[in-house]
């Protein structure tokens, strides 16, 4: 689908559903009344649902990378890395409020063709997992203690900084949900050398003094919800002069990262953004 061809109120709508704001009967209800009748609404479910058939931009077996499952604490982390090399720059892959997604696998195989030892995290690994129904999987999301599911990050820093095919250097990108745990990451890990965030809620500005990593931060014009804290965050980074990139995407809605997700991707702005988060991680990490 085009962009633009779904009424935007139906995708706003979509992201308060998402995002707990209102519940499965509620989105129903005013969907239906967005569509025009209970049938309309429900043809229109599809195109709002991510479609991972659309998921491989790079696939498992391509011959420029290698991919295993490994353990790091109570996680499972997808780890993608170049086939041939020795030592490369880390990034940590923080998924969106769906868990470790077919979506964000195959992001962490496009970071490993750029050269980067790339681990998909899976934080509902103590949960047991994340499912294949992602609606469960906002739900699981939900209940995570977040003290918890950040120092879990930390811990993932600290092992991909020793791994044997590491350069010393990690950074950490993240994807809504994953864009606030990068934030809330570069809050909590000094050592962090780099911090990507997607459309990530902002941590308190009382924090931002303990951040030290640099920061690039990629929000999406059109969301609302997300964009109400930018302000505060960016005026007290100045204050604290820490080191940050912020940019605008004008006209993007939430999520427009997800190529598998035809309502909100915007292929301009995914673009520009990813090129901005490659040649960003390069200049840090390497």
């Amino acid at each position: 689908m085009a962009k633009g061809k779904l009424d935007q109120g139906v995708i706003d709508l979509y992201d308060r559903f998402t995002h707990g704001d209102i519940d499965r009967r509620k989105f129903l209800e005013k969907l239906t009344i967005l569509a025009g009748s209970t049938g309309a609404a429900y043809a229109l479910l599809p195109l709002l649902k991510n479609n991972y058939a659309l998921a491989e931009i790079v696939p498992e077996n391509d011959a420029r990378i290698v991919v295993e499952t490994i353990q790091i604490g109570a996680f499972n982390v997808y780890l993608a890395k170049p086939a041939s090399g020795d030592k490369f720059p880390a990034v940590e892959v923080i998924h969106e409020n769906r868990g470790l997604n077919p979506h964000i696998k195959d992001v962490t195989r496009r970071l490993a063709t750029e050269g980067f030892l790339a681990g998909g995290v899976d934080f509902l690994s103590p949960l047991g997992g994340t499912p294949a129904d992602e609606d469960k999987a906002r739900e699981m999301i939900g209940t995570l203690d977040k003290a918890a599911t950040v120092q879990g990050a930390v811990d993932v820093v600290a092992a991909l900084r020793t791994h044997a095919n590491s350069n010393g250097k990690v950074g950490a990108i993240g994807f809504c949900w994953g864009g606030a745990m990068v934030n809330n990451l570069a809050v909590a890990d000094p050592t962090l050398d780099a911090a990507v965030a997607y459309y990530g809620m902002q941590p308190d500005p009382a924090d931002v003094p303990k951040i030290k990593a640099p920061l690039l931060l990629q929000y999406a014009g059109i969301d609302d919800r997300v964009n109400a804290g930018i302000e505060a965050y960016k005026a007290a980074l100045e204050k604290e002069g820490k080191e940050f990139q912020l940019y605008m995407y004008e006209g993007a809605n939430h999520a427009f990262n997800n190529d598998t997700n035809t309502a909100r991707y915007d292929e301009s702005a995914a673009t520009l953004a990813w090129g901005r988060s490659i040649e960003f991680l390069k200049s840090k990490l390497t």
